[in-house]
């Protein structure tokens, strides 16, 4: 495998964008010798403005360069630069002749959302909010570096690089109808525990259970609007002011790990793969290797991993809001909605050639800080909500408003049935510490009604809100595109911050 030399200048490059519609833009292959496909950018003149300042562009063209990719390499509107893909990005390369890039999954393997219903109202949490706050806080350790109430054994740990969510349910925690509600059942079936380093292993024996740092949070919200009242219905979700929480977390340590090991075992053996590439970030395994064989078994097993991490919490949720309001879970109505991945790569089947939706090929779907959008009537979204999609959860900034979006048919031929993941940093965390003070963003939220809990100033800071684009954009696009359409906007009464 080689790589450019140029890597700074490439992918600063500005490209030549055709304007397709308001919020469709795109790269034709001839912009560049290498290119095998176009570049498809969904965004309005805003986002492709921010997008133009950063490498965010150059590397979706740098991905069009990976062998077997099909069809068009996508960025969704939250899209910014990221390591090798961009944060946003989304491709497909051939199941038999493409390649596998650890870097189109990224750092934090299965990254993901879940919310999780409940039968209050804002009138019956809000007096108790503050209580609330501080037990979920305690529930949930959080923060770089933070270890949970779990101390897995190496057995156990095992059990649950290849459950999944079933470890959790059959170790009480949970109840087994959440199963239903997760991607894949929470459950990636191709995965091998063995192919988990030991470092890895080592990370994750005591994170289970707990929030993490960076983006990664707890929120109380209430429901704001109501768009699409059949769907919201559907969910559980049928009157404004109803309380719900959003839970953004994934893989801790173990699927950092598993990304940088394997990084290293893919550069290392690229010499064997005789693929160009003009990124080093970029680097990937031919499809049926052992390297990228291998990589796909431990990135299965740390799916497994994010999906348990994401029970275990939500258990502890529905824990600390039996406390405060002295009532049963299962009382409170705290059914989950749904669990979605972001940070992924699947083998799917996909239309690969524009206006010939017949023409279907298995590929791997390399969804880099992306979000399944599936419609009805798709085998892979769950029987109780098949007769209407899936709910695809996008979560603002802190402070701001989230939202579900439902999936819809035309995100199978637009986007390989893929749409945004949340609203995308606007600035760097770094500019967020220079620009925004601790005490403003308390201050700003407390004037809401927002109440922060979180494990450090600094953490805070970096995701103060206007570090962020606007999630309300991010779904109008979506919505415009009609890959995935708007249902209910949530806004937040309570935040806990990793």
């Amino acid at each position: 495998m080689s790589f450019s030399s140029s890597k700074a200048s490439v992918v600063n490059q500005r490209y030549e964008l055709q304007k397709i519609s308001d919020v469709e833009f795109r790269i034709d292959p001839s912009a560049r010798p290498g290119m095998n496909v176009p570049v498809t950018i969904y965004a309005n003149d805003s986002l492709i403005t921010k997008m133009q300042t950063d490498r965010t562009i150059g590397q979706a063209v740098n991905v069009s360069f990976l062998p077997g990719v099909k069809k068009h390499v996508l960025v969704l509107p939250d899209g910014h630069e990221g390591y090798g893909f961009p944060i946003g990005g989304v491709a497909a390369t051939d199941f038999e002749k493409g390649v596998i890039s650890p870097g189109g999954v990224g750092y934090d393997i299965n990254c993901g959302v879940r919310l999780i219903r409940t039968n209050l109202m804002e009138k019956d949490v809000r007096p108790r909010v503050k209580e609330l706050v501080k037990e979920m806080f305690r529930a949930v350790p959080s923060g770089l570096g933070s270890f949970g109430a779990l101390n897995l054994s190496t057995s156990e740990l095992d059990r649950v690089l290849s459950e999944g969510v079933k470890w959790a349910v059959a170790s009480g925690y949970g109840v087994s109808k959440d199963l239903e509600f997760c991607e894949e059942n929470g459950n990636m079936k191709h995965s091998d525990s063995s192919k988990v380093s030991g470092e890895a292993k080592k990370r994750g024996a005591k994170s289970l259970g707990t929030l993490g740092s960076g983006n990664h949070f707890v929120e109380v919200e209430t429901i704001n609007q109501i768009l699409d009242p059949e769907a919201a219905k559907a969910f559980g979700i049928e009157n404004r002011g109803q309380v719900c929480v959003l839970l953004h977390t994934g893989s801790r340590g173990l699927g950092h790990q598993v990304c940088s090991d394997y990084l290293r075992i893919v550069e290392a053996n690229s010499g064997n793969f005789k693929i160009s590439l003009p990124d080093r970030e970029l680097a990937c395994a031919p499809a049926g290797s052992r390297e990228a064989e291998n990589y796909r078994l431990a990135m299965g097993s740390a799916l497994n991993y994010a999906w348990t991490n994401r029970q275990v919490i939500t258990q502890n949720i529905r824990r600390a809001f039996e406390r405060v309001f002295h009532m049963s879970a299962s009382d409170l109505q705290m059914d989950l909605v749904y669990d979605v991945a972001h940070n992924i790569c699947k083998v799917e089947e996909h239309e690969i050639d524009f206006g010939n939706p017949k023409k279907k090929a298995k590929v791997f779907v390399h969804r880099k800080g992306a979000t399944r959008a599936f419609p009805k009537g798709n085998e892979a979204v769950t029987m109780a909500y098949r007769n209407v999609g899936q709910p695809v959860l996008i979560p603002g900034s802190m402070g701001t408003a989230s939202w579900v979006l439902l999936g819809q048919a035309k995100s199978m031929e637009a986007s390989f049935g893929s749409t945004a993941h949340g609203a995308g940093r606007m600035m760097s965390r770094g500019a967020a510490i220079r620009t925004y003070p601790y005490e403003q963003i308390r201050h700003e939220l407390e004037s809401r009604g927002i109440v922060l809990e979180a494990a450090s100033k600094k953490g805070a800071v970096e995701e103060a809100p206007g570090a962020y684009k606007d999630v309300d954009m991010i779904a109008e696009v979506s919505d415009k595109v009609g890959i995935a359409t708007k249902v209910v906007r949530l806004t937040p009464m309570a935040v806990v911050k990793g």
